[in-house]
């Protein structure tokens, strides 16, 4: 699944160092990540998960494969991007393509580092970029709009677009965000086709200084409050420490740099996970001798979509699943054990994955 989540932010926020640290960890085989260069701003990154550790601590399998998402870091926006001013068309585009946003937001003083904005004011740098899609999400269901409203007159099922275009058009109007306006799966289709920037999920960073990674301060806690209304999430990390801790090649430099800070992980690892979760991504594993293999889903996937992403023919000729929960194989320790002990369940083809189910497929095509 190649599901896409891209960083965004104004200039000099620490958007590049976020993705370069990510690029970093590459370097390292300890480090938890792995980091592989499609095109020079794209980036498949490795999704930290425990339980994919601890399986491979009782398989002991000849190797491990975990599962992955595409970072995009995309190009820097300034006011005016909706009318083309900077890489503004660019920068809008290359949202348009991504399937969640993780936007870093300047949250520390350092007069050494320029700022076209003012005082840090971690509210109005979101605003702008949000005012920025907003535009641009308006300029794109107003000409859906005048085409349907001339359908409207005669076509049922355009009169019900109408309606839908009609709410998205004063909700933007407003400043608002589609994301925060209540729409049907069913009204979805009215607008689908315009691929709005406005409606994907988001995942605010808070790129603090040195002194408050583990605290935050003011400008953080700001951008907190300020958010609560969207249920999005922020994370409060100091995107330098993270790209040096990614740089370092061995694991027990890295760990000793960490403790000197005080720190458990890198904060990277929340990011990754939380934007996984953005996309509404969930993980199943298969475990044997010679793998242990962590693979994405969708969340609420059936039995027989979860085995396609292996290999198609496992959705065409799928007969059942063998399910382990995670917590009975960690617990009995092997597919053995949890079989003697009837733990292991045949699933068919309603069943409905769940996030850390261990399986195996029996399929004949």
């Amino acid at each position: 699944m190649a599901l896409q989540a891209g960083i965004v932010g104004l200039p000099n926020v620490g958007k590049s160092t976020l993705f370069n640290a990510v690029s970093n960890s590459a370097k390292a085989q300890a480090s938890n990540y792995r980091f592989c260069t499609i095109d020079p701003n794209v980036g498949l990154v490795d999704v930290p998960d425990e339980r994919l550790n601890k399986l491979a601590e009782l398989v002991v399998p000849n190797r491990v494969v975990p599962t992955q998402i595409e970072i995009v870091d995309i190009a820097g926006l300034v006011r005016g991007a909706s009318r083309g001013e900077g890489l503004g068309n660019k920068f809008l585009g290359n949202i348009r393509e991504v399937d969640a946003i993780i936007h870093v937001i300047r949250c520390f003083e350092d007069e050494n580092i320029l700022r076209d904005e003012g005082a840090i004011n971690p509210i109005s740098d979101k605003e702008i970029i949000d005012t920025e899609l907003q535009f641009k999400d308006l300029e794109s269901v107003e000409k859906k709009l005048s085409r349907t409203e001339k359908m409207a007159k005669t076509d049922p099922k355009a009169k019900a677009e109408l309606e839908v275009l009609q709410r998205c058009k004063a909700h933007l109007e407003q400043g608002k965000n589609i994301r925060e306006l209540e729409i049907s799966k069913e009204d979805m289709s009215a607008i689908a086709d315009l691929f709005l920037l406005t409606i994907k999920p988001v995942l605010y960073v808070a790129n603090v200084d040195e002194a408050s990674m583990h605290t935050g301060n003011k400008f953080s806690q700001m951008l907190i409050d300020g958010v609560k209304g969207e249920g999005a999430q922020v994370i409060v990390m100091n995107n330098n420490i993270e790209a040096q801790i990614a740089e370092m090649e061995a694991g027990e430099d890295q760990q000793m740099f960490m403790d000197e800070y005080g720190m458990k992980e890198p904060a990277l690892n929340r990011l990754i996970q939380s934007a996984y979760k953005l996309l509404n991504l969930a993980t199943y594993f298969t475990a044997g001798v010679q793998e242990v293999r962590a693979w994405t889903i969708g969340i609420g996937w059936k039995a027989p979509q979860a085995a396609s992403v292996i290999h198609t023919d496992f959705e065409k000729g799928f007969i059942k699943a063998e399910v382990i929960s995670y917590s009975d194989f960690v617990q009995y320790g092997s597919e053995a054990a949890c079989r003697d002990v009837g733990k292991l369940r045949i699933e068919g083809k309603e069943y409905i994955v769940k996030d850390g189910d261990i399986m195996h497929f029996r399929f004949n095509v």
